[in-house]
């Protein structure tokens, strides 16, 4: 068995109108688990975020939940993660998932997952942290996200050093493999 570590997922507080959504959160979750390590995440109980950590759970893999007073009640936290901490603001969520996590990995979701994903990246271009970061375009999900981001590229706003910080795959497998392997590097 590889040597467990924690993965922070960023995902969407709802599920989707399409199911491959679920099953590939579904997947991840499984991974996670069968594999012992360890899930960071949001602290909710819906969407995708709450599916990720029940398939974590259910394979026995361990869950941590960091989500702010504000939300507990909004996002339903999951009560029966191993962990479940309860800060006072989403700064402070976020700051603790980061300390917290080797790896970073956003799946399908909205502005939350958006937003995170992106402080994460400037955080390790500005070299606050040295953890690898993968985007899951799953069935093209951030195909316009990726060429959003090229075209800044071309435009002059950033370095394809700053694209190179990221790793974007459409299989959920090897992208985990992979991040898993780079933080064993870092």
């Amino acid at each position: 068995m590889a040597k467990p570590f924690s993965l922070c997922v960023y995902c969407g507080s709802k599920p989707g109108h399409d199911p491959e959504y679920a099953k590939l959160a579904r997947q991840v979750g499984q991974w996670l688990g069968s594999n012992g390590h360890e899930l960071v995440y949001g602290g909710g109980s819906g969407g995708l975020m709450g599916i990720v950590a029940d398939a974590t759970a259910e394979h026995g893999g361990r869950v941590f939940g960091v989500i702010p007073q504000a939300l507990v009640e909004k996002e339903l936290a999951r009560s029966s993660c191993d962990e479940l901490k309860v800060v006072s603001t989403m700064h402070e969520r976020k700051h603790t998932m980061a300390e917290r996590a080797h790896a970073f990995l956003a799946l399908p979701g909205g502005i939350g997952t958006f937003e995170e994903f992106f402080e994460v990246w400037t955080w390790r271009q500005l070299g606050y942290h040295n953890k690898p970061i993968g985007l899951l375009n799953h069935q093209g999900f951030y195909d316009g996200l990726i060429s959003f981001t090229e075209h800044s590229l071309h435009e002059g706003f950033m370095g394809e050093w700053q694209m190179n910080l990221i790793h974007i795959e459409s299989d959920p497998m090897a992208l985990l493999e992979r991040l898993q392997h780079q933080a064993q590097l870092a």
